[in-house]
């Protein structure tokens, strides 16, 4: 697992940055609730009534003057995006930054083989998004008890394990993506996340487009349709197989490609 050491440990300022960022604003939203939570109601319905800018978000459906609506809106915006960022620039770099930073040929010179080496580099991948989300669920469980409020946890649990869900997908695609580019294309993996989110957006606002939520985890992974108990599956499963197939192409296409040095 040296590999895998390394790469954590190469990671781990961005880790510590992404996750204190993500996590403490999730935590500062929450502690900004009692302040609001009076004139929540009248927010509510005046963004309930806002037509389409409200249905893409989601706002039609939250209870936005509630801990668990105002939870689902504010800070899973931040949880999605930074989320989603995070997971899609890590994977990029993981395959691709070894022939961008000339390091291939040190790495390929040890007594491992490349299917090892690339699948040290996932499971780095894998454990940094768990740690993140991890972390992110202590800020945000946390701040509503410190403030003194009762969240629904059934609801709450499964919405941060669509959100894990969600980033590991898009991960795992970045991940594929990496093995074909030879230096790393942070651009083209924030484009990606930021694509998805808004062909989720698309989806909320023409119900025509319905067949794209088998295409974007941010489907599965919204707070209004996970709150209301809505039928999940066909999406979710759809999301792991993309997810897994990025990971899978990534693998074997690392273990075939010709290494520049």
């Amino acid at each position: 697992m040296t590999i895998f050491k390394k790469e954590l440990r190469a990671c781990l300022v961005s880790f510590l940055v992404w996750s204190a960022a993500v996590g403490g604003l999730m935590a500062m939203c929450v502690w900004m609730y009692p302040s609001f939570a009076g004139s929540m109601d009248e927010v509510s319905d005046l963004f309930a009534g806002m037509g389409g800018f409200s249905a893409a978000f989601g706002m039609d459906k939250l209870a936005f003057g509630s801990i668990m609506g105002f939870y689902g809106m504010e800070c899973g915006n931040i949880l999605g995006l930074g989320g989603a960022f995070f997971a899609a620039l890590t994977g990029m770099s993981l395959l691709a930054g070894e022939e961008g930073g000339h390091t291939a040929e040190f790495l390929l010179t040890h007594p491992v083989s490349r299917g090892q080496a690339a699948a040290e580099k996932l499971a780095a991948l894998a454990a940094m998004v768990l740690g993140l989300n991890l972390i992110c669920f202590a800020c945000g469980a946390g701040s509503i008890l410190g403030i003194g409020e009762e969240a629904e946890w059934g609801n709450l649990m499964k919405y941060h394990g669509a959100q894990l869900l969600m980033q590991l997908e898009i991960g795992g695609i970045c991940f594929g993506i990496s093995s074909l580019l030879r230096r790393n294309g942070y651009g083209l993996a924030m484009g990606l996340a930021a694509v998805m989110y808004f062909l989720g957006l698309v989806i909320n606002l023409d119900q025509g487009m319905a067949w794209l939520r088998f295409v974007t985890p941010y489907y599965y992974a919204d707070a209004a349709r996970i709150y209301a108990g809505e039928a999940l599956a066909g999406p979710l499963a759809a999301g792991c197989l993309l997810g897994a197939a990025g990971a899978a192409w990534g693998l074997w296409r690392y273990g075939r490609k010709d290494i520049a040095a």
